[in-house]
């Protein structure tokens, strides 16, 4: 049976519509790989690909696609709301199909050593694939950014997996692991104070007290005069969509702010929008077999 495994890689660039062109192509027009879906996000300066395939195909195409980021981001002039420490600055490999999770990390590996070998750029291995729990959580080693990568990897202990020890002038540092599926959620609040924002987040986050499966940061969406909770919920089947999005508008309303409205980045589970439809309509009994599309897919 057919092996079918998910990548969705994060490049540093949300605004020029040609460099995403040309990230984007590499998983266009080949066999064995499709193009899902690719979002771009101005205020975070940051797109986000969706692709799967089969291993040995996607992973060449994340490796052109990685070229291209190089090759079209410069780091030294890169601003935008989101933690980034490279062009190419984050690349899961997720199992979907006939894929155990043992597999995927041997394929984030694959793929970690022929993008290293191929552009001189130094690689972190993390979550599933990493080579000490310190490096597991791909926050602390995204801590201090572009701009303070050169001295962090001044250190013994963070030494990158893969690559040259210094980091890439212009494409910084890329990070590459497996990991389970995680949905990207973000709620906006009507207020434009990005303490309140920061504040919030601190208390929905697990590393601050929050919900187990909550990572999350306050950011400023400038255009729009707001501020956002910017999220990515790692395990929507034990942290709910409704449970952070109810805790974020308790919280809220400490400040006298509401939810202006909510967002999913990327591609999401249908497990994860069926749990929460079925929170709010208050369903009894209802379960995933009730759902005409999932029969579909049988």
């Amino acid at each position: 049976m057919k092996k079918i495994i998910e990548c969705v890689p994060n490049f540093s660039e949300g605004r020029d519509l040609n460099k995403i062109e040309k990230i984007v192509n590499p998983f266009r027009g080949k066999e064995g790989v499709k193009l899902l879906d690719y979002q771009r996000d101005e205020d975070h300066n940051r797109l986000v690909v969706t692709a799967v395939g089969t291993p040995a195909v996607l992973k060449d195409a994340v490796t052109e696609a990685v070229g291209a980021a190089i090759a079209h981001i410069d780091m030294r002039t890169h601003q935008g709301q989101h933690p980034r420490m490279g062009a190419a600055d984050v690349v899961p490999f997720i199992p979907i199909r006939n894929v155990s999770m043992e597999e995927a990390v041997e394929i984030s590996k694959a793929s970690a050593k022929a993008v290293s070998e191929k552009y001189h750029l130094p690689i972190f291995l993390y979550e599933k694939s990493a080579s000490h729990p310190d490096r597991e959580n791909l926050a602390e080693i995204r801590k201090g950014g572009f701009e303070g990568m050169a001295e962090k990897m001044k250190l013994p202990e963070w030494r990158p997996d893969f690559g040259p020890e210094e980091i890439h002038p212009t494409a910084g540092v890329t990070a590459v692991g497996a990991r389970m599926p995680l949905v990207a959620y973000n709620v906006n609040l009507g207020t434009d104070n990005p303490t309140i924002a920061g504040d919030i987040a601190k208390k929905v986050r697990h590393i601050s007290g929050g919900l187990r499966f909550c990572k999350g940061i306050g950011i400023e969406l400038k255009e729009r005069g707001i501020v956002q909770v910017s999220m990515n919920m790692t395990d929507f089947t034990k942290t709910a969509l409704y449970r952070v999005f109810e805790l974020i508008r308790i919280e809220a309303e400490r400040y006298g702010v509401s939810v202006v409205g909510s967002e999913i980045i990327g591609l999401v589970p249908m497990e994860a929008l069926i749990d929460t439809a079925a929170y709010y309509l208050r369903l009894e009994d209802f379960s995933m077999e009730q759902v005409l599309e999932s029969r579909f897919m049988e």
